[in-house]
């Protein structure tokens, strides 16, 4: 129970702050007004806040309470921190989105595929190519890799919506842990063709690997972003040595 009570807090507040209920700036209302808010303890609270400062929406202040430093940005922005779908990171920034999927087939991955995804050879798996559009422009193409017998059932029509809405609701799997590398790479024939890539002759790449709840990886995501709409936000703290 306390679990639950803590994700909703937590997703209240971040929505607030999205939506600027508190600005940036803005100090959230104090420790005990939220309790009475939310009716929780006090432990409940703080890890709700703490989740909130751990992707930079929050910074407590010694002796003046908890202060918004989540800021809007024009350009649609991906969280390097968080687990989050196309879908999900376009409601965050309040973007129109579309899906177009233009190849979805099914393969055995020999060991060539095996070296470049960290799926092993033999697995069988979905192989999907999407184009992700925000306010109507090709921003990303999306190469998905899916281990069959984890994603099961896939279909074009789920890839269309949202694979991740899927697995977690329908599937009952937990999507838990994304390792990502980030690269500048070459245009392919495939970003030229799909992306409005205008002058740039290069695309910025963002490799992702991604387990459930037994430690398996079950996805390998290569994501080619158009670099003019490129931009992804992290958060770091200082830790000094003594």
């Amino acid at each position: 129970m306390g679990r639950i009570k803590y994700d909703k807090i937590y997703e209240d507040l971040k929505k607030k702050i999205e939506l600027e209920v508190y600005g940036y700036q803005q100090l959230l209302p104090s420790e005990n007004n939220l309790i009475k808010e939310y009716t929780c303890s006090r432990n409940t609270l703080r890890r709700a806040v703490a989740q909130l400062a751990s992707i930079g929406y929050v910074q407590s202040l010694h002796g003046k309470g908890v202060c918004v430093i989540y800021e809007q940005h024009k350009k649609p922005g991906f969280m390097l921190g968080d687990v989050e779908s196309f879908k999900e990171a376009s409601i965050r920034n309040s973007r129109e989105n579309k899906t177009e999927v233009v190849h979805f087939s099914e393969l055995t991955a020999d060991e060539v595929l095996s070296r470049k995804t960290g799926i092993p050879a033999g697995t069988e798996i979905y192989y999907i190519q999407r184009v992700r559009f925000m306010d109507r422009q090709a921003l990303i193409i999306d190469h998905n890799y899916y281990r069959k017998d984890i994603v099961k059932g896939l279909t074009l029509e789920i890839a269309e919506n949202s694979i991740y809405e899927y697995i977690e609701n329908e599937l009952n799997e937990k999507v838990v842990t994304t390792k990502r590398i980030i690269t500048v790479e070459k245009a392919t024939e495939d970003d030229f063709r799909y992306l409005n890539l205008q002058d740039y002759n290069c695309v910025a790449v963002i490799s992702n690997y991604t387990y459930n709840a037994e430690g398996i990886m079950f996805e390998y995501t290569q994501s080619r972003h158009r670099p003019d709409y490129f931009i992804f936000f992290g958060q770091a703290q200082r830790i000094k040595n003594t």
